[in-house]
């Protein structure tokens, strides 16, 4: 009874009651909140994930300027059709680098968390130009203006460095390459020499022309790089037979 009597009178005091409630708000959020400021406890550290060459950050950007995101997501759930139609579900490790993440809110067209390496670069460009010559049902729009669009590629040190300030872990020298590592990996290995790019980024980066025009490292050539990338980073196949093995 004593506490039932305590309880009413928080109840009566409308002031009491709105300064309890806050405090409690106050505790709970800082409960939640605190520990999403330590990365380490949040993400599980995933083997293979690295921070996206310039050219792929350069289209990373491009990505977001022309809101791909708002018709993708990049976010396969833990469910059974979507693991079936998109291939292994999203782990948060492969978007620690992102800034910011695309995991999209809606699916207009297919979730791209999958997409590198499930079609060919010729693939992405002629989607890219006219996206009913490949996809007949396709409503989204064409995008021919960036194979004709030089990818601004001079300022790509200044994201690396801007990145590393929110703790993407880019070294000076990758700094220091950013342009010319640019450049490189959109020529690829038959025009320029890739082993500092390799070097830096691993043996899975993929240097090439990807729009097929050599003479211009375009737009085209820095999204199809973004988009190759995508869900290539991590050995799934690995992973499994690690968990297999341990079952």
């Amino acid at each position: 009874m004593g506490f039932i009597h305590k309880h009413e009178k928080l109840e009566r005091n409308s002031v009491l009651l709105l300064i309890c409630i806050i405090l409690v708000v106050l505790v709970g959020g800082i409960v939640e909140i605190i520990p999403l400021f330590r990365k380490e406890t949040v993400i599980e550290p995933v083997e293979g994930v690295r921070p996206y060459t310039p050219l792929e950050l350069a289209g990373y950007n491009i990505y977001i300027r022309e809101g791909c995101y708002v018709c993708h997501s990049q976010q396969i759930r833990y469910l059974r059709d979507e693991v079936t139609r998109y291939g292994h579900y999203s782990l948060a490790a492969e978007s620690m680098y992102d800034h910011p993440f695309q995991w999209g809110s809606k699916r207009t067209g297919p979730d791209l968390a999958r997409v590198g390496g499930k079609y060919s670069d010729a693939w992405h460009t002629a989607h890219m130009k006219h996206p009913q010559d490949v996809v007949p049902e396709s409503i989204m729009p064409s995008y021919s203006f960036l194979a004709k669009n030089a990818a601004k590629v001079n300022d790509l040190d200044k994201h690396l460095k801007t990145l590393r300030l929110v703790g993407v872990p880019y070294t000076d020298e990758q700094v220091e390459n950013a342009v010319n590592d640019a450049k490189v990996q959109a020529v690829g290995p038959d025009v320029a020499d890739t082993d500092g790019l390799i070097e830096r980024y691993g043996e899975k980066v993929n240097a090439r022309d990807f729009d097929g025009n050599p003479n211009l490292v375009s737009e085209m050539d820095a999204l199809i790089a973004y988009l190759q990338v995508l869900g290539t980073m991590v050995d799934f196949e690995s992973a499994k037979d690690v968990e297999d093995g341990a079952q």
